[in-house]
């Protein structure tokens, strides 16, 4: 056996049990334990602190623990694994039921058929019989999943959602980059045997409503002698999950949040009837605007709910330490001001690795906002923007926080106007909402208040 095998091992392990792959820190901590190093030295070799490595170290010694039912600990991790064939640990956290009995450790899926001590060497697949429904998973558009950080609430959220609550539209709403589809990759990987059909497709302005029904039913029908009438029915008729990436392709770009364009308005009839319908499918949209019928449908109380992902937070330093960037005591700044987005950390993380030689505080203290690659991105997000919308955020820019329940005399807009633009900002995530001495203040997020005030 070799580091590698025990690695894959954990890592199917912290899958199933956090909904998430190992991250970096973690990897370091088994390597390094495994190569008989202590933690001093792995959190000097990580670039963290010896309190965080012992964290994560106590994090995955009592999984590992429960699951082998021995008490693993840093001194004897890698005696407790070396018992455990190199054939057989490969196997282990595989299929829905797997049973596995390496030596005298049963190891055994929480959902497993077999009673614990009942010994089975391969996976056990159900034989198909003519009550079980036909499954047909179509994710050729989407994405390889890929590593989620830091998202447990949200798969909780969304899977009680879904699964338990019978959502019939759920809406992942959000700034480019935030990790929707990563998300939601990790989320039909988890759900996807409750549903008989699956497909997962990308929008484009030119995704006509008739157009994508068309596709849909061409999916659903295959190789059956008659087609449904319409959409409706299929969703009715059997259990789908539908998910539409990149929605906000079907809205005009300049104007409010939500407003399509004109070639694609009829989309706002179909999430109504989806909501008003009885049925138990579910639509995942994802977008980085809230539609404006979907925030209708929540306030009369139908099957929808929508969810704002939001920054990583503190998490986010796991991918400057994969950048290898210093100055750890300015992490939570440069974070806060990237809103802990992964995809444009990454980006701008990499300008600091080369133009600052990765130090973090020299990048924080240059005397000029710069985006660097990110710029164009940040760009083309704000140009999306209403003229109203515009000019509410540069006054937002100017200020911590502010309170909107009286329109500032010098803004150039009506005060329908301006409340309108405050709306539609919300909708897509671009104003927060804090409290102050039970007030309810509104603010911009540090990136886009220096970009603004940059311009």
């Amino acid at each position: 056996m070799d580091v590698q095998e025990v690695l894959d091992w954990a890592d199917r392990l912290v899958l199933e049990k956090t909904g998430q792959h190992l991250d970096s820190l973690q990897r370091a901590v088994l390597e390094g334990t495994w190569e008989g190093k202590k933690y001093p030295e792995i959190a000097q070799n990580s670039k963290r602190g010896h309190d965080r490595i012992k964290q994560v170290a106590s994090e995955l010694w009592k999984m590992m623990s429960a699951e082998l039912g021995k008490d693993v600990r840093q001194s004897n991790f890698r005696a407790i694994l070396e018992k455990v064939e190199s054939s057989k640990i490969s196997n282990l956290g595989l299929g829905d039921d797997y049973v596995q009995i390496v030596g005298d450790i049963n190891i055994c899926r929480e959902h497993c058929p077999y009673p614990q001590g009942t010994t089975a060497t391969a996976a056990t697949t159900p034989t198909p019989t003519s009550n079980q429904p036909e499954q047909r998973h179509n994710l050729t558009e989407a994405p390889e999943p890929e590593p989620l950080q830091n998202r447990n609430a949200e798969l909780r959220t969304l899977n009680q959602w879904i699964l338990t609550e019978k959502i019939r539209i759920v809406t992942i709403f959000g700034w480019p980059g935030i990790g929707k589809t990563t998300l939601a990759r990790s989320l039909v990987e988890q759900i996807k045997h409750n549903f008989e059909y699956i497909i997962w497709r990308h929008c484009t302005s030119a995704l006509t409503l008739t157009s994508l029904e068309t596709n849909l039913i061409q999916f659903f029908s295959q190789n059956r002698d008659t087609q449904q009438p319409s959409l409706i029915e299929y969703i009715r008729s059997h259990r789908c999950l539908i998910i539409l990436d990149d929605l906000q392709e079907l809205f005009t770009s300049g104007a409010s949040a939500g407003t399509y364009l004109p070639e694609c308005e009829n989309y706002g009839k179909l999430w109504q009837q989806i909501a008003r319908f009885p049925h138990e499918s579910c639509i995942l949209l994802l977008s980085w605007e809230n539609p404006t019928e979907i925030a209708t449908l929540e306030g009369e109380n139908r099957p929808c709910r929508s969810l704002q992902l939001r920054g990583l937070g503190e998490a986010a330093g796991e991918i400057l330490t994969q950048k290898g960037l210093t100055d750890e005591d300015r992490w939570g700044e440069l974070i806060q001001l990237y809103g802990g987005n992964p995809s444009w950390l990454n980006i701008i993380a990499s300008t600091i690795e080369d133009l600052f030689n990765g130090s973090v505080d020299g990048f924080l203290s240059y005397p000029s906002f710069f985006l660097g690659d990110l710029e164009p991105r940040v760009q083309s997000y704000y140009q999306r923007l209403s003229e109203s919308e515009q000019i509410v955020t540069q006054w937002l820019a100017n200020q911590d926080a502010a309170d909107i329940s009286r329109k500032p005399a010098d803004l150039k807009l009506s005060d329908s106007d301006f409340l309108k633009a405050v709306r539609s900002l919300r909708k897509r995530g671009l104003i927060e909402k804090v409290t102050d001495n039970g007030v309810s203040l509104f603010a911009i997020p540090d990136l886009f208040k220096a970009y603004v005030k940059h311009q």
